[in-house]
C-alpha cells in the first residue's frame, strides 16, 4: 500500500470514529466496560482527536 492510499484510509476511518462518539453524544448511548461507564465527556476528547487525527490523513493524502 501506498503512503498516499494508507492516508486516504487512515484518514476515512478516524472520521468515523469521530462520527460514531457524535452519535453517541446526541443519541445518548452509554458505554459500559465491564461495570464501569465511561462518562460522555471522554466522548468529546475523542471526537476532537479522531477529527485532528482525520484532518491530518486525508490532508497527507491530498498533498501527494
Amino acid at each position: 500500500m501506498q503512503q498516499k492510499q494508507f492516508s486516504m484510509v487512515a484518514g476515512a476511518i478516524f472520521a468515523v470514529v469521530a462520527l460514531v462518539h457524535l452519535l453517541r453524544i446526541y443519541m445518548g448511548w452509554t458505554v459500559m466496560i465491564g461495570d464501569w461507564t465511561a462518562p460522555v465527556w471522554m466522548s468529546w476528547i475523542a471526537v476532537i482527536g479522531a477529527a485532528v487525527l482525520s484532518f491530518a490523513g486525508l490532508r497527507s493524502a491530498a498533498r501527494r
